[in-house]
C-alpha cells in the first residue's frame, strides 16, 4: 500500500496522524543518500507504526579501550562506523504526549553479531537498554521526519548534550568521556573538520 491511497479527510484522528507522518518521510527523506528508510509494520488499518531508519553517516561507534574508559591519564581515542541502524515504533496512543515514538539504534544483527552502533551521550550505550535514543527536548518535538533529522544531527555532533544538567544525558559514561577527552582533544569535532577541508578543497 502507498500513502496516496489513503484520504486524510477519511482517516480518524490517529490515522490521519500516521498518515502525516508517513507523508513527512517521504518527502523529506525520499532520495537523499545518507539517509535510507522503510516501513517494518503497519496497524490492521495499513498506516505504518514501525519505520527502519539506515544512517549512512560518518560518526563515532567507540572508544579503543572501552575497558579503560574514563581513567585517568589513558586517552581513549575514538572509533568510527559509517552506517547506523535505527527502529522507530509508535505506540497506540502515539501521539499523546505521554506516548511518545521510542527510538532505538539496532546493537546486533539477525545472528546475533554485534553491529556499530553510536557512541553519543544523548543515545545509551552500555546496558540492556544500549540503542536507546533520548530526543531530549520534548518540548521542541513536532513529528518523526523533525526526530529523524535530530538524530542525524546527534551522529555528525551537532546536537549533544553532556553537561551533568536536566534535561540528563542518556548515557553518562559516554557524557563523561565527551567532557574529559571528545570536547578537550576536539575528537567529536570531526565532522567540521571534514567540512572545512571539502570548502578549502573548493575554493
Amino acid at each position: 500500500m502507498r500513502s496516496e491511497e489513503f484520504i486524510g479527510s477519511q482517516l480518524s484522528g490517529r490515522n490521519r496522524r500516521l498518515l502525516y507522518e508517513w507523508k513527512q518521510l517521504e518527502q523529506g527523506l525520499d532520495g537523499r543518500s545518507d539517509l535510507q528508510w522503510h516501513i517494518t509494520k503497519r496497524n490492521s488499518d495499513g498506516l505504518p507504526v514501525g519505520y527502519h531508519i539506515d544512517y549512512y553517516i560518518h560518526s563515532l561507534s567507540g572508544v579503543t579501550c572501552v575497558e579503560r574508559l574514563n581513567e585517568p591519564g589513558v586517552a581513549n581515542e575514538p572509533l568510527f562506523a559509517d552506517h547506523f541502524q535505527m527502529e522507530i515504533t509508535l505506540p497506540m496512543n502515539y501521539p499523546c504526549v505521554d506516548a511518545p515514538p521510542a527510538l532505538s539504534f539496532k546493537t546486533t544483527d539477525e545472528q546475533g553479531k554485534e553491529i556499530a552502533h553510536p557512541w553519543h551521550p544523548n543515545i545509551r550505550f552500555f546496558g540492556m537498554f544500549a540503542g536507546h535514543v533520548c530526543i531530549n527536548m520534548a518540548d521542541t518535538y513536532t513529528d518523526l521526519l523533525w526526530a529523524v533529522r535530530r538524530v542525524a544531527s546527534y551522529l555528525r555532533y551537532d546536537t549533544y548534550h553532556a553537561t551533568m544538567e536536566p534535561p540528563y544525558p542518556e548515557d553518562l559514561q559516554v557524557a563523561a568521556w565527551v567532557r574529559c577527552q571528545g570536547e578537550p582533544l576536539d575528537w567529536i569535532y570531526f565532522d567540521h573538520k571534514v567540512k572545512k577541508q571539502y570548502d578549502e578543497h573548493q575554493e
